[in-house]
């Protein structure tokens, strides 16, 4: 009899949920951006359509390195941790920018995923 797979842990999981609901948030503003792209008057559309293009590339890498994590893939942690990284200069950026409401709890959703991604019951799960 096959022995069942070890759960995925706590930290690891809501690192999994936070992961989705990053992708879930960049992917409505690519549709934003979509719908700006089409109705704008006077605008670069290859900048445009490169911003769009970056902005529905980075939800579907999110959502993939979210199941990559649920799956305890080794290999899924490294780039994980350094999308978040990103996250920390586009708050600190926002803060400057006055949107401090934006920015701050951008930056710390940054530092939590990294955490979570990084404990100990983490980083058992995907054997390292």
């Amino acid at each position: 009899m096959e022995k069942a797979p070890d759960p995925v842990p706590a930290p690891l999981s809501w690192a999994v949920r936070l992961l989705r609901a990053e992708s879930v948030a960049l992917a409505l503003l690519a549709i934003f951006l979509i719908y700006k792209d089409l109705t704008a008057v006077a605008t670069d559309l290859v900048s445009a359509i490169w911003v769009t293009g970056f902005a529905i590339a980075g939800a579907a890498v999110l959502w993939l390195l979210a199941g990559a994590l649920g799956s305890c893939r080794p290999g899924a942690r490294a780039p994980a941790i350094v999308l978040q990284l990103m996250l920390l200069p586009v708050g600190y950026y926002m803060v400057l920018g006055g949107l401090a409401w934006l920015g701050v709890p951008l930056a710390a959703l940054g530092l939590l995923v990294i955490g979570l991604v990084v404990s100990g019951p983490s980083t058992r799960a995907m054997g390292l």
